[in-house]
């Protein structure tokens, strides 16, 4: 259980890096879709890999009983269920920000919904 106990331990602090360089990324980068971005890795790495590394937490402490079941499982169905949606979620928002001409596209080179759209 020590293994599991470590694993988790580790888990949880690569998921609380990827949460710090999100915050910096959505500080430092320019433009909504490059802060978005940021944001999507941030919750997707951050999150998940720190609802993992708790449930391997949880199932290493064999002094919370059955209960270690019911945390790390909820756990684990948290962190599929934002696995599922955090990237549908950000595609949903940067595809109405795009149709809606809501945010600049500075660095843009090649445009190819725009073609999609206009049906060239």
């Amino acid at each position: 259980m020590i293994i599991l106990t470590v694993l988790g331990a580790v888990l949880v602090a690569v998921g609380a890096f990827y949460e710090l360089v999100g915050a910096l990324g959505l500080l430092k980068l320019p433009g909504f879709f490059l802060r978005l971005h940021a944001a999507t890795m941030s919750c997707i790495g951050g999150s998940v890999l720190s609802l993992i590394g708790t449930a391997l937490l949880a199932l290493g402490l064999e002094e919370m009983g059955t209960q270690r079941l019911y945390v790390a499982g909820t756990c684990i169905v948290s962190a599929v269920i934002i696995l599922l949606l955090a990237p549908s979620g950000s595609h949903s928002l940067a595809k109405a920000a795009y149709t809606a001409n809501a945010a600049p596209k500075e660095p843009l080179e090649y445009d190819a919904l725009r073609e999609k759209l206009r049906g060239e």
